[in-house]
């Protein structure tokens, strides 16, 4: 029985519902996803494209190339997915997703424009957003605390 997930843009003004049965997403890592996204990469989960449910504000949409075209956001650029222009599936962002931690990449697309340097950045060190008093002290002054 799939799960009804939710999502959107940054500002709220486009959400979304949509069935899913697995946590199966991939890895783009096309010139085109890269320029669209102004990532290394971008994490897509397939989906229906009927079975998705814009329950707010519907989604703006722009052909990025002869062959597809994609959703986002005018009021706060969000980039919300992709779609071929004959496919009656799209990809949609997984960081998008209110609970984008219920997916794992299952496979790297477009691999021959990869940016291999940046295929695994684990071992790298890391910094918590509590730590950087800079950007804490931005937040607190801000909204009175961090963000979720």
């Amino acid at each position: 029985m799939p799960d009804i997930m939710t999502g959107g843009c940054q500002c709220g003004r486009v959400r979304y519902a949509v069935p899913i049965a697995s946590d199966e997403a991939y890895l783009c890592h096309c010139n085109y996803c890269k320029r669209a996204t102004g990532g290394v990469s971008i994490a897509f989960k397939n989906v229906r494209f009927a079975d998705v449910t814009w329950t707010k504000s519907p989604p703006d949409w722009y052909q990025s190339s002869p062959i597809a075209r994609r959703p986002f956001c005018s009021a706060c650029g969000t980039p919300l997915g992709f779609q071929f222009l004959d496919g009656e599936n799209m990809d949609l962002t997984v960081g998008s997703f209110d609970d984008p931690s219920r997916f794992r990449p299952t496979s790297n697309f477009s691999i021959e424009t990869a940016l291999t340097a940046w295929m695994d950045a684990s071992q790298l060190p890391g910094k918590r957003l509590d730590e950087h008093a800079p950007a804490v002290d931005r937040w607190i002054k801000d909204i009175g605390k961090l963000p979720d």
